[in-house]
C-alpha cells in the first residue's frame, strides 16, 4: 500500500493546530500506548461513570471464532495482549482518504506483563515480516480463506479480521493471547490532545514528507496531530524503514507513560473521566475487556507500571534476499523471544543483538 504524499504542509512542534494534511495518512497507531489509556480508564473509582463509558466500548468475542484449536491457557497471572493499530477509513478516519480494499494491521505489539505485574516486555511485529499464514475465516463473508507462505504479516488482519491476527500471533509465538486490543489513529490523536500533549526531546532535526512532521533539536510538547506524525515517521529514522519506524514509536511510548504519570490522572477525577471516555472511544477490545467493568479490573493490575518496568524490544529479523523491502524472522532468536515470554522470564540481549531491527538508530533522533 503506497504512501504518496499529496499535501505540502508540515506539523511543526509548535503545539498549536495546523491545516490538516489532504494526503491519504496511513494508520501508524502506537499500539502500547493503549495499555497506558487502559491504566488510566482503571485508576480511580469510575463507578458512576461505567454506563456512559461502557457505550463507548466495541468489542469482539475472539474465543468463540477461534474455538479450542489455540495453545494451551496458562493460568499463572501473567497477561499476554495483542495489540493492533489499523489503517481503516471508517468513521473519523474517513477525513484522511479513502479505504483501498480492506484494513491492514500496521502496528502489532504483544504486551507480555509478567505474573507479579511488576514489569512488562513488549514485542514489536514489523508490519512487512514475511511469515506463513494460518487458514482463516473471513471476518467479511465467512469463506475459508487458505493459508499462504511468505504472506506480509499484515495481511492476517486484511482477509481475516481480529480473529485471524491473533490466530498468526498464536502460530508464530506458541502463547495464546489472553486479551486483544485495537487502536485508532483518530482516538490515538484525540487522547494526547486530552492528556495535554506529550513532551518529546528531539537530538536532531526530523523533517519527514511522508508523515508532514518538521522538527527541530530541542523539547517539545506535541499535540495530537503532531503526536501522529512522529509515530508515523521513517524517513528521518536510520535507513527510512518500518524498523526505524517502530523504534521511534516505543520511545514515544515510553514518554507517553510518563507524561500519563506527571499529569495528575489519579488525582483528578474530571481528568480521570475525560482520558477515559477517550480511551474507551479509541480502542476495540476482545469480549473479555469488553466492559468498563472488566476493564478496569484488568488494569488495575498495570497502573505500578513505569516506563523503567516496560522492556521493549523489535521481533528479531533479517532483511529478505529477494526483497529489501520485506524482512524475515530470525527462527533461532525469535524462538528465544517467546520462550523468554512463555516462561515468563526477561527477554535477552542476546536474542536482538543481530536483528536488523536494532538498527533503526532512533534513540540517536530522540532521548
Amino acid at each position: 500500500m503506497s504512501e504518496q504524499s499529496r499535501g505540502t504542509g508540515r506539523i511543526r512542534g509548535t503545539g498549536s493546530r495546523r491545516r490538516k494534511p489532504t494526503r491519504r495518512h496511513r494508520a501508524k497507531v502506537i499500539a502500547a500506548w493503549t495499555v497506558a489509556g487502559v491504566v488510566v480508564v482503571g485508576g480511580a473509582g469510575l463507578g458512576y461513570a461505567y454506563m456512559a463509558l461502557d457505550g463507548n466500548l466495541s468489542s469482539i468475542d475472539i474465543d468463540a471464532k477461534l474455538g479450542t484449536d489455540r495453545p494451551d491457557d496458562v493460568d499463572d497471572g501473567s497477561q499476554d495482549i495483542l495489540v493492533l493499530g489499523s489503517d481503516s477509513r471508517s468513521g473519523d478516519n474517513g477525513k484522511y482518504g479513502q479505504d483501498e480494499g480492506a484494513a491492514r494491521s500496521d502496528t502489532a505489539m504483544v504486551v507480555h506483563v509478567d505474573k507479579g505485574h511488576k514489569s512488562a516486555s513488549v514485542v514489536s511485529i514489523p508490519r512487512d515480516t514475511l511469515i506463513e499464514r494460518p487458514a482463516c475465516e473471513s471476518d467479511t463473508t465467512g469463506d475459508q480463506v487458505p493459508a499462504e507462505r511468505r504472506a506480509m504479516f499484515n495481511t492476517a488482519y486484511e482477509v481475516g479480521g481480529p480473529a485471524c491476527a491473533v490466530k498468526t500471533v498464536e502460530s508464530m509465538s506458541g502463547i495464546r493471547m489472553d486479551h486483544y486490543l485495537e487502536v485508532d489513529f483518530t482516538g490515538f490523536k484525540k487522547l494526547i490532545d486530552e492528556l495535554g500533549g506529550v513532551e518529546i526531546t528531539t537530538k536532531t532535526a526530523i523533517d519527514d514528507s511522508k508523515s508532514h512532521l518538521d522538527l527541530e533539536p530541542g523539547t517539545h510538547t506535541l499535540n495530537g496531530e503532531e503526536s501522529l506524525g512522529l509515530v508515523r515517521t521513517r524517513k528521518s529514522v536510520g535507513d527510512g524503514s518500518d524498523l526505524g519506524r517502530i523504534q521511534l514509536q516505543q520511545a514515544f511510548i515510553k514518554a507517553l507513560m510518563e507524561q500519563a504519570k506527571s499529569v495528575g490522572v489519579f488525582s483528578s477525577p474530571k481528568k480521570l473521566y475525560g482520558l477515559a471516555d477517550a480511551a474507551t472511544k479509541a480502542v476495540t477490545t476482545d469480549s473479555g475487556l469488553g466492559s468498563v467493568k472488566k476493564l478496569t479490573g484488568f488494569a488495575g493490575g498495570l497502573k505500578g507500571l513505569g516506563a523503567d518496568d516496560v522492556h521493549m524490544v523489535t521481533l528479531p529479523v533479517e532483511y529478505d534476499p529477494a526483497d529489501p523491502n520485506r524482512v524475515l524472522p530470525q527462527e533461532k532468536a525469535g524462538r528465544q523471544v517467546w520462550a523468554a515470554l512463555k516462561n515468563d522470564r526477561p527477554i535477552p540481549a542476546s536474542a536482538t543483538e543481530k536483528s536488523a531491527g536494532d538498527k533503526g538508530d532512533a534513540d540517536k533522533v530522540v532521548e
